[in-house]
């Protein structure tokens, strides 16, 4: 008996297991893996949230936004009136493109260039306030796990689960009565 109480507490240890501490030198516990991880993603889905939560504009952003709405409108719209013109009245149309055969290369060059800063400003402005509406939807999947674990619970008919998971704060084995849920309950049977 003593060679065998000298082994085995020699691999397991007084009150430890030996064997499982040095399995998790060479292998990561799955467990607390996982969990670093949950709080890791928690962690990065809040910073996410926290670095484009929604502001609340003031009347000079909300002037300026509608301005900015204003070109890429404008130049469509614009567009479609040259066409327009020169069916409508192709002398017209002639003389105001023999003006804009006039205009030298370089100013080309610098519409183009302002044209093109001006909608890739667009553009990264409209990408960020996507990436913004990801971050507050990614936030709230928590929220939303619950609510549809609640729902599963009512209709599986299991009222006091149901109101486990919605009230996380009820005291275990003091769930108080939901009349509106008993109410409901009464009724579909």
């Amino acid at each position: 008996m003593g060679v065998i109480d000298t082994l085995a507490s020699t691999v397991f240890g007084s009150g430890r297991n030996v064997v499982a501490e040095t399995v998790q030198v060479f292998r990561e516990n799955a467990e607390n893996g996982a969990a670093r991880e949950t709080a890791l993603s928690q962690a990065a889905l809040a910073q996410f949230a926290a670095e484009f939560a929604l502001e609340r504009k003031s009347t000079f952003d909300t002037v300026i936004d509608g301005l900015n709405r204003v070109p890429r409108p404008a130049m469509a719209l614009g567009t479609l009136g040259l066409f327009v013109s020169a069916m409508v009245d192709p002398i017209w149309f002639a003389s105001r493109m023999q003006g804009i055969a006039l205009v030298p290369e370089p100013l080309w060059w610098l519409l183009g260039a302002i044209v093109g800063f001006y909608f890739g400003a667009r553009h990264q402005a409209k990408g960020q306030a996507f990436q913004r509406s990801i971050a507050s939807t990614l936030a709230r999947a928590g929220q939303v796990t619950e609510g549809i674990a609640a729902l599963q619970a009512l209709q599986a008919g299991s009222g006091e689960e149901a109101t486990r998971i919605a009230a996380p704060d009820v005291v275990e084995g003091e769930v108080q009565e939901n009349a509106a849920l008993a109410e409901w309950k009464n009724a579909r049977t």
